[in-house]
């Protein structure tokens, strides 16, 4: 979460818990508001958006791999849509590489 509202939110959180209110007594309460103020959207929809910002940068190709195969599941992808956003996420160097193999 940046920009706009979330950053204000954000620095109301930090304030309150610098003056050492604890206004979030478990972890699901503090989700839950998030939620609740910046609406989680569906979890399919969630997922598409996960796998979107999800770059190999500096993981090895495996790790990148399983990370792939996390954010995906669940994502609604198929097939081509989901060979293309994998090939849109790896590095560029990976990606040139294998356009140069021969077979």
């Amino acid at each position: 979460m940046q920009g706009g509202l979330a950053d204000i939110w954000k620095e109301n959180v930090l304030e309150v818990l610098e003056a050492g209110i604890l206004e979030y007594e478990i972890a699901g309460e503090f989700l839950a508001d998030i939620k609740k103020k910046f609406g989680g959207g569906d979890k399919e929809t969630v997922k598409v958006a996960e796998s979107k910002r999800l770059k190999q940068e500096g993981n090895i190709m495996e790790e990148f791999v399983q990370k792939f195969k996390r954010t995906a599941r669940g994502s609604g992808y198929e097939r081509r849509l989901l060979i293309k956003e994998f090939k849109q996420s790896m590095n560029r160097t990976v990606q040139q590489r294998l356009i140069e193999l021969e077979h």
